[in-house]
C-alpha cells in the first residue's frame, strides 16, 4: 500500500533544478526539468556520496557537483563508462503539487541501508570520446555558471 505525501507545489522547485526532503534519515532530492518532469534520487551519487540536488540538471540526467559522474534521472544509473546507481522513488504531479510516495522511499532506504541491491543493468559500455582543445583566443578556463547564477 501506497502512502503518498505532498511535499512541495512545483513552483517550488525551480526548473533544471532541486530540492531536498529527508525521510528516515535519508536525503531525497526532488528534481525538475526544463519541461517540468518530476523525479526523485537519493541525494547520494554512487560513485563518493556527493549532493546531486546541487549538480547541474539537463535533459533526464543530473552531473554530479564532486567528480561529473552522470546521473539518469529516470532510472539512478550512472551513464556509461561510469557504474553505479542510487535510489529512485516515485514521485508524480497532482494540480501543481509534487507528491512523494513515502511507503515505498521508506522500504527503499532500509534496504539500501542494510545492503546495496543490484543496479539495473547497463547497455554496453561506450567510451566517451575526447576532449577537443580550444581554439586559439578561448579559455576554457572562464566559467559557464557564476555564484550568482546559483539558487
Amino acid at each position: 500500500m501506497s502512502q503518498w505525501s505532498r511535499i512541495c507545489a512545483l513552483c517550488d522547485i525551480p526548473p533544471l533544478g532541486a530540492r531536498t526532503v529527508k525521510v528516515v534519515g535519508t536525503t531525497i532530492a526532488v528534481f525538475r526539468t526544463a519541461d517540468d518532469r518530476i523525479f526523485a534520487l537519493r541525494d547520494r551519487c554512487p560513485h563518493k556520496g556527493g549532493p546531486l540536488s546541487q549538480g547541474i540538471v539537463h535533459g533526464e540526467q543530473v552531473t554530479c557537483p564532486l567528480h561529473g559522474w552522470v546521473i539518469g534521472l529516470r532510472d539512478g544509473v550512472a551513464e556509461a563508462p561510469d557504474t553505479g546507481c542510487t535510489g529512485r522513488y516515485d514521485v508524480r504531479v497532482i494540480n501543481g503539487d509534487v507528491w512523494l510516495d513515502l511507503t515505498r522511499s521508506v522500504r527503499s532506504t532500509a534496504a539500501a541501508v542494510k545492503s546495496s541491491p543490484p543496479c539495473p543493468t547497463q547497455a554496453a559500455v561506450v567510451s566517451r570520446p575526447p576532449i577537443a582543445e580550444p581554439p586559439l583566443g578561448q579559455f576554457w578556463d572562464t566559467p559557464l555558471v557564476t555564484l550568482r547564477d546559483i539558487k
